[in-house]
């Protein structure tokens, strides 16, 4: 995780559950990992945070792991890839 400000809590309250990695894996606005937190509230049986330590813990997800404009890799180069298979002859 990257230390700065609000780390700790992440590592508090976060870590009871999850790897650190699949924190710094995940990426999302304010209101996505806000909606993460519920889900897992109303789901998991996360237990309510007190509204400082929620306050942080969305500020420095939201700061360090915003949301991505894509999370996926650039394509292979086509002369990479293997042949096909299935792919119908001509």
């Amino acid at each position: 995780m990257i230390v700065a400000e609000g780390w700790q809590n992440v590592q508090a309250n976060c870590t009871e559950c999850h790897s650190s990695l699949l924190i710094t894996q995940n990426s999302g606005s304010r209101a996505v990992w806000e909606s993460r937190i519920r889900w897992m509230q109303n789901t998991q049986g996360l237990k309510a945070l007190d509204p400082k330590v929620e306050e942080s813990i969305l500020n420095y997800l939201a700061t360090n792991y915003g949301q991505k404009s894509s999370s996926r890799r650039a394509p292979l180069n086509i002369l990479l890839m293997p042949n096909n298979p299935f792919k119908p002859e001509d």
